[in-house]
């Protein structure tokens, strides 16, 4: 008989919900332990109510493999620390840990992001392109939308149409989360940005805005990570390559144009739905699918959204109305502070709208992600 392996999920949310009903229906799968920060006797509507645990240590202990889907950096760092030290393996559904602890936890342990959002379906077409024999240029994701300092009126209306934390909405609706994902792609497949910000351009003809950003690409000399504002096009990701100019007859047939960039679109991410073919794919011995690499040359920067005061306080970065998040190059912005790492924190100075908040600017409490991030940028080359 095949053994089988114990799956616990540590989040208990929209993802996480999802995902325990899929791993729940797999026959080599059992779903073990649920770790959760609410209060359980008030969780009459989780579907496993047998599997719920607030104890890291017994959800630690009776599991085979992580999957961590929280949303939260401070506190997800901390429960994949006690995996990775149990020497089990991590699959995460959060790019913004990800970008903010993820090469600490490369350089300890396993550690994946897993299919589903736009940087795990990015790393699994990377996969699927480069084996045809594609070259990539461009890493692309599809946004619909994009306002970068919202209303909270707007917020609230769509957090509750949607079904969606109010902060999730807001990092979704100001480009944190796209500024995120492209970086946790840029960093994971060897690209790199064209500007700090990212180029986002707007266009809903995806091969021609495609084939633009390839010839960014080939003037840098280096893929690169970008998404693309598309309020027509499918919510998917799509990479734009070069292939051996060979088979220029033959992919002019096959209807991809006629080169010499070459336009591949997934048109769907599924989210929880899809994570169980990573899990699979960790269990099968098919390793790192995407991470944020030991050695990330790009950061999420917070941006002040409006004129920041000494003595506020910013008790989430991610889905604010103080701060958004942008994908910047780390050697020439060194001192900049992730904006995952912007919780609970004090500022110290005055940082006018627009501008990066540095380490300067702000008090951060003591947190095993600072400690994390500390070491990943201490042996940076400085390029000012």
């Amino acid at each position: 008989m095949d053994k089988i392996t114990r799956v616990g999920i540590a989040g208990t949310g929209l993802i996480g919900k999802g995902i325990a009903l899929e791993v729940e229906k797999q026959s080599e799968l059992s779903l073990a332990k649920v770790l959760t920060r609410r209060d359980i006797t008030t969780m009459n509507d989780y579907p496993f109510p047998e599997t719920l645990t607030n104890s890291v240590e017994d959800f630690i202990g009776n599991c085979d493999l992580v999957v961590e889907c929280s949303g939260d950096v401070i506190y997800g760092t901390e429960v994949i620390d006690q995996a990775i030290k149990a020497s089990l393996p991590v699959i995460t559904m959060n790019a913004e840990l990800q970008v903010t602890t993820g090469s600490y936890f490369a350089k300890r342990g396993f550690i994946t992001e897993a299919e589903g959002d736009q940087p795990g379906c990015l790393a699994s077409l990377h996969e699927n392109v480069v084996g045809m024999g594609f070259k990539p240029l461009v890493y692309g994701n599809i946004k619909g939308f994009l306002k970068l300092d919202p209303i909270l009126e707007d917020m609230e209306y769509f957090s509750k149409r949607n079904g969606v934390r109010l902060d999730m909405t807001i990092s979704f609706t100001d480009g944190t989360k796209v500024q995120v994902e492209q970086a946790l792609v840029a960093n994971g497949l060897g690209a790199g940005i064209a500007v700090d910000g990212l180029l986002a351009p707007s266009s809903n003809d995806l091969n021609e805005t495609g084939a633009e950003l390839a010839e960014e690409a080939k003037q840098l000399g280096y893929p690169i990570s970008e998404f693309l504002l598309a309020p027509k096009a499918p919510p998917g990701v799509f990479i734009t390559a070069e292939h051996d100019s060979r088979q220029k007859d033959a992919l002019r047939y096959f209807k991809m144009g006629a080169g010499p960039y070459y336009t591949i679109l997934q048109n769907f991410h599924l989210c929880h739905l899809e994570v169980v073919k990573t899990i699979k794919r960790v269990i099968n011995g098919g390793g790192v699918l995407l991470n944020n690499g030991e050695n990330p040359s790009v950061g999420v920067a917070a941006i002040a959204k409006r004129i920041l005061e000494p003595g506020e306080k910013i008790e989430k970065g991610i889905g604010s109305f103080q701060v958004r998040g942008e994908a910047v190059r780390m050697t020439s912005n060194q001192n900049h502070v992730p904006i995952g790492l912007l919780v609970n924190a004090v500022m110290k100075r005055t940082v006018e709208e627009g501008q990066i908040i540095t380490f300067d600017d702000v008090e951060l409490p003591e947190s095993l992600a600072l400690t994390a991030w500390l070491e990943t940028i201490e042996k940076l080359p400085i390029n000012s």
